[in-house]
């Protein structure tokens, strides 16, 4: 080692001293702790600006890696939450979407059933009235003015009824309308809630890589 080297060398030999605590509460306390937590990520994007600043510093490239490693694990496991936060609000605009459409067809649909109900029994109300009267005026008249009054009753009451029929129709088509609108928005809700978990996968990766690069080089210094 040159002479020029030593003073460097005490210097990462006394931050790895003053680092120890900082690796003790890492492996202690903050990996029991959500992978996507905000403290924890801040923790560690906190001890990796650090790593990497002062591996700069010192012109460390393991302690570069270290920290680096870190931070790119925290900003990975940073932007997977956000995603994952991002997804499930869609998923919920779109389920609650999807309630007050349907809870709107519903309710559209009652006001046509009681609105056609009603036409139904004046139409009927009045075709009676129209037979009575009919009736009446068969007894005084003729039976082809009774058969006149009979057919005309016949026919608004198909009138009526075909109404209903197109009501019906126009109520099926809102809600088809609407489920599908909602739909399309689960499903866009659905593949973001996908991406996130791509992301999520990712991030795993990297750490998976840290943690296994942090191993190695544990198992080098035990050994040396």
């Amino acid at each position: 080692m040159k002479i020029s080297e030593v003073p460097l060398a005490l210097l990462r030999f006394n931050y790895q001293l003053a680092r120890f605590p900082l690796q003790v509460i890492e492996d202690q306390v903050v990996t029991r702790v959500g992978t996507e937590a905000p403290a924890r990520l801040l923790y560690e994007r906190s001890l990796g600006r650090l790593d990497t600043t002062v591996g700069n510093a010192l012109g460390d490239p393991e302690l570069v890696e270290r920290g680096t490693a870190l931070l790119e694990r925290s900003d990975a496991l940073s932007r997977a939450a956000k995603l994952d936060a991002k997804a499930e609000t869609r998923q919920e605009q779109a389920d609650s979407k999807l309630k007050r459409a349907r809870d709107q067809a519903v309710e559209d649909r009652q006001e046509a059933e009681a609105a056609t109900e009603q036409e139904i029994k004046e139409a009927r109300a009045n075709a009676e009235q129209r037979k009575r009267e009919a009736t009446q005026s068969a007894q005084k008249r003729s039976a082809s003015a009774k058969q006149q009054a009979d057919k005309m009753a016949a026919q608004r009451k198909d009138a009526v009824e075909s109404t209903k029929r197109q009501v019906e129709a126009t109520t099926r088509s809102v809600e088809k309308a609407a489920s599908e609108s909602a739909k399309a928005k689960v499903e866009d809700a659905e593949d973001k809630l996908g991406e996130a978990a791509a992301k999520r996968a990712e991030a795993d990766r990297v750490a998976e890589l840290a943690t296994a690069e942090k191993q190695s080089r544990q198992a080098e210094r035990a050994n040396d």
